[in-house]
């Protein structure tokens, strides 16, 4: 075997548990790249704090991943110097025995990481998600001592990776290095999700899909007023929201106000999500914030169409009558009428689009790709060399 083909070691650095029960995307991404790195023969370690709504113990193995937990005592103040403190001893005592560390929250312990890989002459990607370190973490515009040192840490860093256009360009414009900026998206296995043999009856209820967090920023109280107004007769469409939240009681209380409530299904956590975006017609995403979704990632993938709104991520893979529909943040008009643009069309003409959808994100997030890509951030390419030159939703269409 050539050196440069070896088997790598890669450290995962997360901010949060890992994992957990409906976790977010930073979790969700850990899993399918370390799998995918496994089965290509690389070894992967998760290095996690040990938070309260995650696994306690302090070394195990998730499908066959080694997680280390890192152990801090949960007082405010002293236990977040704690838990910095356990992650250098980490690092200095065992990071040298990796080839490459990936960063997937661009925080403290991802700053205190990027320092301690300058010392120690080892190749860290930084992974930049969206909204929560771009408008409260260390990358948003604040002037705290913590903040300022932890943003020079992380310009330290070998490569960034952006998983969105927008992420990049914002990153650019705070003044990180653009040569060591990186489009990279989030990854999605294709080959979890099937394709519909045969478009549905077109006399069924057209059936929508939504998955997530029932939370404010996925702005669900717009989607159930644009709902009530594309659907006015009842039955013609079935709205299933997959996920729990601190918002369900209030959409509950929504959709009864609204006369809807017969048409939406609030199916709380599921393990099925595969199964479920096999037999839905659409799926639906409407944001006033993200990063890049995964689970716009899976429902395209699984060959849905997909009403989205036009936020960071969505916008480079939604193109308008390719895929989907793209509207405004938190317009009800405009989702209304993306709503019944997609239940006045004839089913297999939705199939076609859906079937446009699973090509597009395969050419633009699949895993093969997206993994490949990384290995030669890990292995030390350029990351200029490695990025989309374009989002992808402007080659389809000849501009978004």
């Amino acid at each position: 075997m050539r050196p440069e083909r070896r088997p790598l070691r890669v450290l995962m650095i997360l901010e949060s548990g890992f994992p957990v029960r409906g976790g977010g995307g930073a979790e969700s991404q850990v899993r399918t790249l370390a799998l995918e790195l496994k089965r290509r023969g690389h070894r992967v370690t998760v290095l996690t704090p040990r938070v309260p709504n995650a696994p306690q113990a302090r070394v195990e193995r998730c499908w066959g991943i080694p997680v280390c937990r890192l152990a801090y005592p949960r007082v405010r103040g002293l236990g977040r110097f704690a838990l910095w403190l356990r992650l250098l001893a980490f690092l200095y005592g065992h990071g040298r025995r990796y080839d490459a560390w990936h960063v997937h929250i661009a925080h403290h312990l991802g700053a205190i990481a990027c320092r301690v890989a300058l010392r120690l002459r080892k190749p860290t990607i930084v992974k930049i998600s969206g909204w929560w370190e771009l408008e409260r973490g260390l990358l948003a515009p604040q002037t705290g001592p913590f903040a300022r040192i932890g943003r020079r840490w992380l310009q330290q860093a070998g490569a960034l990776q952006a998983i969105s256009q927008r992420i990049a360009a914002t990153l650019a414009q705070a003044g990180f290095p653009r040569e060591r900026i990186v489009a990279l998206p989030n990854a999605v296995d294709t080959g979890r999700f099937g394709m519909r043999a045969a478009p549905r009856d077109e006399a069924a209820p057209l059936d929508v899909l939504f998955v997530g967090r029932l939370a404010r920023e996925k702005d669900l109280p717009t989607l159930l007023a644009a709902w009530a107004r594309a659907f006015p007769a009842r039955g013609r469409a079935r709205l299933r929201l997959v996920g729990g939240g601190v918002l369900e009681a209030a959409l509950r209380a929504q959709a009864a106000e609204l006369g809807i409530a017969a048409d939406v299904e609030f199916l709380g956590h599921r393990d099925d999500v595969e199964a479920l975006i096999g037999t839905a017609d659409l799926g639906v995403l409407p944001s006033i914030t993200e990063g890049l979704s995964n689970t716009l990632l899976e429902f395209m993938a699984g060959g849905l169409p997909v009403v989205a709104s036009r936020v960071s991520g969505s916008e480079d893979v939604v193109a308008g009558g390719r895929n989907g529909w793209l509207v405004e943040p938190g317009d009800v008009a405009g989702l209304t009428a993306a709503l019944e643009a997609a239940a006045a069309l004839p089913r297999p003409a939705l199939a076609a689009l859906g079937r446009n959808a699973r090509a597009d994100i395969e050419a633009f997030a699949g895993l093969d790709s997206v993994v490949d890509r990384l290995v030669a951030l890990y292995r030390g390419a350029d990351p200029a060399a490695l990025a989309h030159a374009r989002p992808a939703a402007a080659q389809w269409q000849g501009g978004a």
